[in-house]
């Protein structure tokens, strides 16, 4: 959840950023967004589809793999059709009239063209392209779905008992020796160095995420993986940062740090790919650590309640709002990058707004009838 809201904060930055093509841009930029938003890039995603990878182990275990297969194209297929049709041509066509002082088409006749597309197996999964056609910010939700039906036949298939008796020789060599809960890192190195980055997938690969996911769902498998996150966070929290602070020379400095092969991009996105593995262990291991609870003469039940209520509000609502943020934030931004008012100013107004309408949007417009739940995949 607060990685999901995190992404009002960072997609409303790069309206500022001098950098980065986002859909609206203000007038007056700075290099420091890229900078600061850098340091989210590196494990934000990556940590959605290691939950994501640690909610499949669960959902698998409980509905089996058929029962598991119709959840997932419930849940995260249907919102994904349903958002590409009904809300991605907005920022896209937003993205035309702020480029364009002088382009009114409507946005009734933008449509069509927005549905122009063509088959492009080369970029599987995302099959579908077009001029102006797009997944957006809904690539997360293509590759957990790719990833989530990937599962269902190794599932049914692998020899349990083999893949649990190497499962339990890691989880051992993990617990037993301190470090080896990072050797990951040099796998993450090797993907991001010669595979190369993608910008449009924040930043990684696309198929690294697809490591995250099976961690998450090798961590959910066995509590002696969580045990050592949580004892090897510390760690891993300080490693994790010096490597990312090392490969930010040479992103600064390569002319196409994401794809060239140059020694400095190649050793600059080695040094991304580990430090992002490191910040996966790091930061679920140090939230995952308990703390000693004060002792009341008389425990009242209500906080705990609410917390639960709460948490289940929440947890109903991260794929809506994930689905709905980004447009609601393209489509103030368009109004408000017009303002005569200090960056800051802007970015705080954009930010405000822009939760406000998408909490609301959720509130009103999705969670309350039968017919946008199912849209936006909450369960019954």
């Amino acid at each position: 959840m607060l990685v999901v809201v995190g992404l009002v904060f960072f997609h409303s930055a790069l309206v500022f950023a001098a950098d980065d093509d986002f859909y609206v841009k203000n007038a007056e930029t700075t290099e420091a967004v890229m900078i600061i938003a850098g340091f989210g890039v590196v494990w934000a995603m990556p940590l959605l589809f290691l939950i994501s990878g640690l909610g499949a182990w669960h959902s698998l275990r409980r509905r089996g793999a058929g029962g598991f297969a119709g959840e997932r194209l419930l849940r995260l297929g249907v919102p994904l059709v349903f958002a590409t049709l009904a809300l991605n041509p907005l920022p896209q066509w937003l993205r035309l009239r702020s480029a364009d002082a002088g382009h009114h088409e409507s946005y009734v006749d933008f449509l069509p063209r927005f549905y122009d597309v063509r088959l492009e197996p080369g970029e599987f999964p995302f099959l579908v392209q077009g001029e102006h056609f797009e997944t957006g910010h809904l690539w997360f939700v293509v590759l957990l779905l790719t990833f989530s039906l990937m599962l269902v036949p190794f599932h049914r298939w692998l020899p349990r008992e083999r893949v649990r008796r190497v499962g339990d020789r890691v989880a051992e060599a993990a617990v037993r020796r301190r470090g080896v809960v990072l050797l990951p890192a040099l796998a993450f190195a090797a993907i991001c160095a010669f595979a190369r980055l993608e910008e449009d997938y924040a930043g990684w690969h696309r198929w690294s995420y697809l490591l995250f996911f099976v961690a998450g769902f090798a961590l959910a498998a066995d509590d002696r993986f969580r045990a050592v996150m949580r004892r090897d966070a510390g760690t891993a929290a300080w490693l994790g940062a010096l490597l990312f602070a090392a490969a930010g020379p040479g992103f600064a400095l390569a002319d196409e740090p994401f794809t060239e092969m140059t020694a400095l991009a190649t050793a600059s996105r080695a040094l991304f790919g580990a430090a992002g593995w490191c910040l996966v262990v790091a930061i679920p291991g140090l939230l995952d650590r308990r703390r000693p609870e004060r002792p009341r003469a008389s425990p009242d039940p209500t906080p705990t309640t609410r917390r639960r209520l709460l948490y289940g509000y929440l947890a109903a609502a991260v794929l809506p709002l994930y689905v709905l943020h980004q447009p609601i934030v393209v489509a103030v931004a368009y109004f408000v990058i017009g303002w005569s008012a200090p960056i800051l100013v802007e970015y705080a107004v954009l930010v405000v707004i822009s939760l406000v309408l998408t909490l609301t949007a959720y509130e009103l417009l999705v969670r309350r009838t039968r017919a946008t739940r199912f849209l936006f995949g909450i369960r019954s």
